[in-house]
């Protein structure tokens, strides 16, 4: 493992955990490499994904376009 680190898959999901906390099992689902955005019509589509986006760049972290399934 890089820089000595240990457990990184659990430091990972812990920090994708505290990222999301406002939106865990409301929305949002953070699985070990995935997160499972999930709505019941359009509009709550696009406005659940912004948020979750919206977060991702408020934490600085990016998104691998190619690796995107909507």
């Amino acid at each position: 493992m890089p820089f000595g680190m240990t457990n990184v898959l659990a430091v990972f999901i812990n920090f994708m955990n505290r990222v999301f906390i406002f939106y865990l099992d409301e929305f949002d689902v953070v699985l070990i490499e995935d997160i499972l955005v999930y709505f019941k019509d359009r509009h709550e589509q696009t406005t659940h994904l912004r948020m979750v986006l919206q977060t991702l760049i408020e934490h600085q972290l990016y998104d691998k376009s190619k690796k995107c399934e909507f």
